[in-house]
């Protein structure tokens, strides 16, 4: 094959990471929804560090760096994450003082349980397959931590279903993050590698706090 040929860019768009910068920030805004007393330092700390470092991240990758995009796409899930299971921590520390009304219980429990769907999904999105723009520089998606259905698809199957060059978007991360935190399972897309093992057993252990023993403290105390 020529050179030329070789060095091509693919023929399928760049994937946009607006979805999950705005999941992200979505994050940020839950906990600085948070009682003050499930948060460390300022509410308006972690939303402020997410705006920063996504509009960071977004600039060092349309500029061409994408290995610093990529240590400051890890330096952002980490915060995010770090501030997560800090406030869970928090809350359920204060359970046995009864401090929260049940109202506030569930409040919390739900904003954190959405939380944590967003912060697995960005892990997902940006961890599998080497990242979104690994993904990006193949010309389709056939290996990677998670098996999609589309993966398993032939070459003629894919091409007639228009999905020759398909690949995840940070959609399809969401979706997988849900199931988990849902099902705790990861349902119609199995899980490959040890990485990702472990990450999903994380996730459905703090859906699992959230639900159960959140949710269900709040639902006895009304």
């Amino acid at each position: 094959m020529p050179e030329a040929q070789q060095t091509a860019p693919p023929s399928f768009p760049p994937e946009p990471r607006w979805p999950s910068a705005m999941g992200l920030i979505a994050v940020g805004g839950l906990q600085l929804a948070l009682p003050s007393h499930l948060v460390f330092g300022p509410a308006w700390l972690v939303l402020t560090i997410v705006c920063v470092l996504a509009a960071a991240t977004t600039t060092l990758h349309h500029t061409g760096r994408h290995d610093a995009s990529r240590i400051g796409g890890f330096l952002l899930s980490g915060i995010v994450t770090l501030a997560m299971i800090s406030s869970l921590g928090l809350l359920v520390a204060g359970l046995p003082s009864h401090r929260d009304t049940a109202q506030d219980l569930l409040s919390a429990a739900t904003g954190l349980w959405i939380s944590n769907i967003l912060v697995f999904a960005s892990w997902y999105w940006r961890l599998d397959a080497g990242g979104p723009h690994e993904r990006y520089r193949k010309q389709t998606h056939d290996a990677g931590s998670f098996l999609f259905p589309q993966m398993t698809m032939s070459s003629q199957a894919r091409a007639a279903a228009g999905l020759k060059y398909w690949r995840p978007g940070f959609v399809d991360y969401l979706f997988l993050a849900f199931n988990t935190s849902t099902a705790l399972s990861p349902t119609d897309v199995p899980v490959l590698s040890r990485w990702a093992k472990g990450m999903m057993m994380v996730q459905a252990l703090i859906s699992m706090s959230t639900i159960v023993i959140l949710a269900g403290r709040a639902v006895n105390v009304l």
